[in-house]
């Protein structure tokens, strides 16, 4: 189960440490406005629910602390191999096409112990920035 601060839904991104910090500073600037999961790995097995549109979520940084307010504008679940560009570059991490997110990806969730293919159902979640503590 995910963590809750000030009532919200906690969403930490990436792993702990540099990747994290990375990604955070990446959406507190507006150039990360998306991010996936997988419904097996981050929902299912943490008995979550999808997010909702409209729905609040705190972002926290690398300490646990909350580094921003996020609003849900959008949630998709698609196969793998059927993430868009449109996504891919909403993610804001710099990739420099949709194969390069894909590689990117399926390297983070080997990292992680789980092996996806193009059928693996993924959580494609838009957001935005609504306050910052």
């Amino acid at each position: 189960m995910w963590g809750r601060v000030d009532g919200l839904r906690v969403l930490e991104l990436g792993t702990p440490g540099e990747m994290r910090r990375r990604l955070t500073e990446l959406t507190l600037a507006g150039e990360k406005r998306a991010t996936a999961g997988l419904l097996e790995l981050d929902y299912h097995a943490e008995d979550e629910p999808l997010e909702q549109v409209g729905e609040r979520l705190a972002l926290v940084d690398d300490s646990g602390a909350k580094a921003a307010e996020l609003e849900v504008v959008d949630v998709q679940v698609v196969p793998f191999g059927e993430v868009t560009w449109e996504f891919a570059q909403a993610e804001g991490e710099g990739c420099r096409s949709v194969e390069h997110w894909r590689e990117g990806h399926r390297r983070f969730w080997a990292g992680e112990g789980y092996e996806v293919d193009d059928s693996s159902q993924v959580v494609c979640v838009h957001y935005r920035v609504v306050g910052q503590p």
